[in-house]
């Protein structure tokens, strides 16, 4: 691990974390501030579930190989950390589910004596449900991360246009755009302005963050930016067209889905309306045809 990567690491749990912002609660209280106080006024999540998890992936990954463990960090890169986790969080939790499964799936079948015989099995298949589990969780995480940042980008690509036509730079101008907002895109620009600030390269920054949000948007602003930068090209100019680009692309997802909605309701109209629907129009002729026929339900 680089010095940079180390750095933003230090960055990152920082600035998910506000022990500062504790420290600077207590330093005006009059009495003295214990150890024990600072530390219960962390959340649990943080005091007991965190250093579980932490412990248990030390443990645990030195037998993974280093590309699993490659791959969970980039899972929780691009699923924006929830949580202020990483990647030993994440696979702490991962092992920790398929424990606790299996440990439940194991007592619901020696509860039973007939199934009794099956309960390594029932334990194992548990296990497996746990252990997948987090990564449902995380993909989710990932998906719903991508859709707030491809609803998010034409906005915020207004904004930075207008403000670097306004002649701001165009580092100041996304720090505008991360101190306008608190979403996701807003946080994935504080991010890049943080690590320029670090003395990482523009270019280096951009990239990180178009790998770690990997949206399509996302990636061809990245590359005009960069390509823009080394041809010398006028950035307000792209910044433009690439925030029309992203407008038109807003309204084609727009009507995409508009498109889509017959045949969602297909299904609803189908199964729920046209039954209650028929019921009400043919109910009464059935029962008229079956008292004609002297076989009405109502006697």
């Amino acid at each position: 691990m680089g010095i940079f990567d180390r750095i933003q690491d230090f960055v990152d749990s920082s600035g998910e974390d506000n022990t500062l912002d504790r420290l600077e609660q207590f330093a005006g209280r009059s009495t003295p501030v214990t150890l024990e106080e600072i530390e219960l006024s962390l959340p649990f999540s943080e005091r007991v579930i965190r250093p579980m998890l932490v412990q248990m992936a030390e443990r645990l990954t030195k037998l993974s190989p280093e590309k699993s463990r490659a791959a969970a960090e980039k899972q929780m890169e691009m699923a924006g950390k929830p949580n202020g986790w990483g990647a030993k969080e994440f696979t702490g939790m991962r092992f920790g589910a398929a424990t606790v499964f299996g440990v439940i799936a194991f007592l619901f079948t020696v509860m039973s004596p007939d199934n009794a015989v099956y309960a390594p099995i029932a334990a194992l298949v548990g296990a497996v449900i746990g252990f997948f589990l987090p990564v449902l969780w995380i993909r989710s995480k990932i998906q719903a991360r991508q859709g707030s940042v491809i609803k998010q980008l034409p906005d915020a690509m207004d904004l930075l246009t207008i403000t670097v036509e306004a002649g701001m730079g165009f580092d100041g101008a996304l720090q505008k755009v991360a101190d306008k907002w608190d979403n996701e895109i807003s946080r994935a620009f504080g991010r890049v302005t943080q690590e320029m600030r670090l003395g990482i390269l523009r270019r280096v920054a951009l990239k990180n963050m178009s790998e770690n949000v990997d949206v399509p948007d996302m990636t061809s602003l990245v590359a005009a930016i960069i390509q823009a930068e080394q041809l010398g090209v006028s950035i307000a100019k792209v910044l433009r067209v690439q925030s029309k680009q992203m407008r038109i692309k807003r309204s084609q997802r727009a009507e995409a889905e508009a498109n889509k909605a017959p045949i969602k309701m297909l299904f609803p109209m189908v199964f729920l309306i046209f039954p209650a629907l028929f019921v009400v129009l043919l109910a009464p002729a059935l029962l008229i045809i079956l008292e004609t026929k002297g076989l009405s339900p109502l006697e």
